[in-house]
C-alpha cells in the first residue's frame, strides 16, 4: 500500500443549525481547543459508535427473546425481593 492510497478521502456535507445550537457549538468547541468542524467530526463519530453498540444490544435482547431466555414480571419481584429483604 501506498502513502497516497491511504490518504482519507473527505466528502463536504453542509448541515444548517440555528444560531442557537451554532453558539453551541462554537462554544463548546472551543472549551475543546478544537474548531467546529472537527468538534462535530468527533461528536458524530461518537454518536454512530453508541447509536451501533445500542443497536446490537436491543437485536441481541429481541434474540433472547425469541429463544425464550426471560424473566417474568413474579420472578425478577423474587430476585429484587432476595436482594433487598425487607
Amino acid at each position: 500500500m501506498t502513502p497516497a492510497s491511504t490518504v482519507r478521502s473527505l466528502k463536504v456535507i453542509e448541515v444548517d443549525f440555528s444560531p442557537e445550537t451554532q453558539a453551541k457549538l462554537n462554544r463548546a468547541a472551543e472549551e475543546t481547543s478544537s474548531c467546529s468542524a472537527e468538534y462535530v467530526q468527533r461528536l458524530v463519530e461518537h454518536h454512530l459508535d453508541d447509536d451501533s453498540w445500542f443497536r446490537q444490544k436491543v437485536n441481541k435482547g429481541l434474540e433472547q427473546l425469541d429463544a425464550g431466555q426471560f424473566l417474568t414480571h413474579e420472578e425478577m419481584g423474587n430476585r429484587i425481593a432476595k436482594l433487598f429483604p425487607a
